[in-house]
C-alpha cells in the first residue's frame, strides 16, 4: 500500500497574488427550521489556471460589508476618498478598509491608540484603566469591534493613516474543498458554516463565513483566492479501503475523496461516519450519499444526529458500536480520516480507536495508545487528521 502523494500543482496564483473568483452557487444546505446556516458555494476559478487535488484547502481573503466600513468612516469623521499609500499603489481610504483589514474585533493597538487620543473628560479615564490591565482589556476586545469601541468613546481625533496603523491586516481563511479538481476543474466546492451572533445590541456575523453568505453576490467577482496544497491529507492511490469521520462541515474533504474515487473508479471500500444535530434538518448532501450507498460505492454509512434522542450521539459511540468491524478495516489496511473540530470530536474519536484496538484487539491500554497514536499515525501513516 503506497500513500498517495499527489504532488502540489504549480498554481499562478498565491496567498500573496490571490485570483480575483466569481462565485457561482450559494446554497443552503440545511432544511427550514434547523439552528444552523451551512451553505454549499461554489467558487468558479476558470480561466485562472488555478489547480487542486482532493484534499487541499482554498484560502479566501473575506471583504469587510459596506455597511461596516461606512459607519466606521463616520464615527471617525474622515473623507473616504483620502489615499492611503502601500507597496502596490494607493487607493482609497474606503476601499482600504473594505479589501485590506479585519474590522470584526478591535485590535488592542487601536484601543491603546484611541485612550491615547481622546479628551480629557470623554471616558479617557475609564478606558486608561482597562488598557493598563492586561486581563481586562482582554476581556474588553473579546466581543468587540470598532464600532462598539467607537460608538462608546466618541471623540477621539485620528488621521486615515493613523487608523490604518492601528487595524489588523486582512489574512485568509482556509476551507477543506468539498470537490475534487479531478472532476471539477472549474469549480471549486465549499461547506460554509455561517456565524451569525448578536453582542453589545448589534447583530454581527463571522468574518469569512459572513463575507461568503451576505456580501459576496452570486455572479459578482469579488472573492479573492489561491489554492493552499496539503501535504498529508489525500487519499491512498490504490484500491486501499478509507474510512472517513467528518461530521458537520467536517464532510467537506470527504465529499471531494467519494468524488475523486468514484471518478477514477477505485474499487476500495469506503466508510463514511457523518454527524450532526437533526436528520431532518442537518443531514448535509444527504441525496448524494444516499445515492451512492444505494449504489455500493459506499460500502458502509453510519450516522449520528446528536438531538434525535433523549440523550446525544456523536460519530465517536458510532465507532465504538461498530467496533469488531472498524477493528477488522483497520487491520486490512485502511487509512483513518477525520475532519472537522480538534478540541471536542477529533479528541473524542481519538479516544473512541483507542477504546476499539484495546477491545477488539485484545490490547493493553498503553499497547492499544501505542498502536494508534504511533504505529498508524507515525510508522504508517494511515492516521490522517485534518482538524481546526
Amino acid at each position: 500500500m503506497s500513500q498517495h502523494d499527489a504532488p502540489p500543482v504549480a498554481n499562478p496564483w498565491s496567498r500573496t497574488n490571490p485570483f480575483i473568483a466569481r462565485v457561482s452557487e450559494n446554497r443552503l444546505l440545511n432544511k427550514t427550521g434547523s439552528a444552523k446556516d451551512t451553505r454549499h458555494i461554489v467558487v468558479d476559478i476558470q480561466g485562472s489556471g488555478l489547480k487542486y487535488n482532493a484534499g487541499d484547502c482554498l484560502g479566501i481573503f473575506a471583504r469587510n460589508a459596506d455597511n461596516t466600513v461606512d459607519e466606521i468612516i463616520k464615527l471617525l469623521k474622515l473623507d473616504p476618498s483620502i489615499q492611503i499609500a502601500s507597496a502596490n499603489g494607493s487607493q482609497s481610504f474606503r476601499d482600504t478598509l473594505r479589501k485590506g483589514t479585519i474590522l470584526r474585533s478591535a485590535s488592542k493597538k487601536f484601543v491603546k491608540a484611541l485612550a491615547d487620543r481622546l479628551p480629557e473628560g470623554h471616558g479617557k479615564k475609564s478606558l486608561g484603566e482597562i488598557i493598563a490591565n492586561d486581563e481586562a482589556l482582554d476581556k474588553y476586545i473579546y466581543d468587540r469591534d470598532y464600532i462598539d469601541v467607537l460608538s462608546e468613546y466618541p471623540g477621539a481625533a485620528f488621521t486615515a493613516d493613523e487608523f490604518i496603523g492601528t487595524v489588523n491586516k486582512a489574512q485568509p481563511r482556509l476551507y477543506s474543498i468539498a470537490s475534487a479538481g479531478s472532476v471539477h476543474p472549474e469549480h471549486v466546492h465549499l461547506t460554509v458554516a455561517i456565524v451569525r451572533y448578536q453582542s453589545h445590541n448589534r447583530w454581527k456575523h463571522g468574518f469569512c463565513s459572513g463575507f461568503l453568505a451576505d456580501h459576496a453576490p452570486v455572479g459578482s467577482r469579488e472573492v479573492p483566492v489561491y489554492v493552499q496544497p496539503t501535504k498529508h491529507f489525500h487519499l491512498p492511490s490504490d484500491d486501499t479501503p478509507i474510512i472517513m469521520v467528518g461530521p458537520g462541515t467536517g464532510i467537506a474533504p470527504f465529499r471531494a475523496f467519494l468524488q475523486e474515487r468514484h471518478g477514477r473508479g477505485a474499487k476500495g471500500k469506503n466508510w463514511l461516519f457523518f454527524g450532526d444535530q437533526t436528520r431532518v434538518y442537518d443531514y448535509l448532501y444527504e441525496e448524494e450519499f444516499t445515492e451512492q450507498q444505494k449504489g455500493g460505492f459506499l460500502t458502509r454509512l453510519d450516522l449520528a444526529f446528536s438531538r434525535d434522542q433523549a440523550h446525544k450521539v456523536y460519530v465517536q459511540d458510532r465507532i465504538r458500536e461498530n467496533g469488531a468491524e472498524f477493528w477488522k478495516w483497520l487491520q486490512e489496511g485502511a487509512y483513518f480520516y477525520v475532519c472537522g473540530d480538534a478540541k471536542r470530536m477529533a479528541k473524542d474519536v481519538h479516544q473512541a480507536m483507542i477504546d476499539v484496538a484495546a477491545q477488539h484487539g485484545g490490547l493493553s491500554q498503553e499497547k492499544a495508545v501505542e498502536y494508534i497514536e504511533q504505529t498508524l499515525a507515525k510508522v504508517e501513516k494511515r492516521y490522517l487528521k485534518d482538524v481546526y
